[in-house]
């Protein structure tokens, strides 16, 4: 049984930080891409970043690039979102995904339950 256990959402004010974390448990970790998603109310749930299993290679949402930083541990077990310059429009539920890679929901096979994150304006 995997599992993928997000944290890190709250609330905070416009321009705030925060850091998301997820971590994976179950069967023996992979070589799976790790990706961050995102559900806004009303909305369907889009791509915001992904980092390969090495680390090496990451990819970003174009309306979060320069604002937010992918990255993943060196037991490669845990994967960071690091927000910054947080407007209004990034509230969301954020779901952490492990699959195949890219930007469509239908290439992740693993799924967390969602933190919620809100900025406040």
């Amino acid at each position: 049984q995997v599992q993928l256990v997000e944290s890190g959402g709250g609330l905070v004010q416009a321009g705030g930080s925060l850091r998301l974390s997820c971590a994976w448990s179950g069967r023996t970790f992979g070589s799976y891409t790790m990706a961050w998603f995102r559900q806004a109310p009303g909305q369907e749930r889009g791509f915001v970043a992904a980092i390969s299993w090495s680390g090496g290679s990451t990819s970003y949402a174009n309306f979060v690039k320069g604002r937010f930083t992918i990255s993943r541990t060196s037991a490669k077990n845990t994967v960071l979102l690091q927000m910054n310059s947080l407007k209004p429009e990034d509230t969301a539920v954020y779901y952490c995904a492990a699959g195949l890679g890219g930007s469509t929901q239908e290439r992740y096979t693993y799924w967390g339950q969602g933190t919620q994150v809100t900025v406040s304006s």
